[in-house]
């Protein structure tokens, strides 16, 4: 247990599962208030639960990162509740079954964006416009290896949404430094969450594909993910500034 973010309040949206869960609960361990978001009330809970279970303090908030004024509301009641933001942490992200380019239904390929990348820029938009105003923060985007990194078949669509988030991240972060707010990003690849499981495969066999895919021999943990987002929203990062953080045991290497 450390104390780096102690008195900072943190918000992370799609905390209720998988990393991001992992993240508002690391942050709380290390102080932080931490603020939680998502589209479903039920594991944004859980989550809450989870850091008061270990002494930790933390809100839920329902919001859906597609929709301004939610996004908006989100910011506002973080504020009311703990008095400011100091870190937001932007996790939101879906998937839609692999696909040929050619064969993406339209549906799909807006439902991809509007969350993977107009999300994340509502989210960043009016996250950075509080920061700016009130002495800054940190932003920390969470994209993939896959986009700018590594395409795969029949990931057009997922993979282009990322590799824009990454674009996106290093261009607000030279727009905002001067704002006091740095922004970075982690773009994980094989992660031991459900979204890195193929249809009906089994945790044997998940494991046996990861020690060939993978040359570190494995999939990360969600603890790994978390560890980094919160060096970059730490003060030790103070100086780096619209970095992308690359963690993938080597796919990409």
């Amino acid at each position: 247990m450390t104390a780096r973010f102690t008195g900072r309040t943190v918000l992370v949206t799609g905390g209720g599962t998988g990393i991001g869960r992992a993240i508002a609960l690391a942050f709380a361990r290390e102080g932080a208030r931490v603020v939680v978001a998502g589209r479903r009330p039920e594991p944004l809970e859980e989550t809450v639960s989870a850091i008061e279970a270990e002494g930790g303090e933390a809100a839920a908030v329902t919001a859906d990162v597609t929709r301004s004024e939610d996004v908006r509301a989100l910011v506002g009641q973080t504020v009311a509740r703990y008095g400011g933001l100091d870190v937001a942490v932007n996790n939101v992200g879906t998937f839609i079954p692999p696909t040929k380019v050619a064969d993406i239904p339209e549906d799909g390929w807006h439902a991809i964006m509007a969350t993977n990348l107009t999300g994340l820029w509502l989210s960043m938009k009016h996250e950075i416009d509080h920061m700016r105003a009130h002495g800054g923060g940190a932003v920390v985007n969470i994209s993939s290896n896959l986009g700018a990194h590594k395409r795969l078949p029949g990931l057009g669509a997922y993979a282009a949404g990322k590799a824009a988030v990454s674009v996106l991240t290093r261009t607000a972060a030279l727009d905002h430094i001067g704002d006091g707010v740095r922004i970075n990003a982690v773009s994980p690849g094989p992660v031991d969450t459900p979204m890195s499981s193929r249809p009906g495969e089994s945790s044997s066999a998940k494991a046996e594909r990861m020690s060939r895919e993978v040359p570190a021999g494995r999939a990360g943990t969600p603890e790994e993910v978390a560890a980094a987002v919160l060096h970059l929203a730490s003060d030790e990062a103070g100086y780096t500034v619209g970095t992308e953080l690359v963690l993938d045991g080597g796919v990409t290497a």
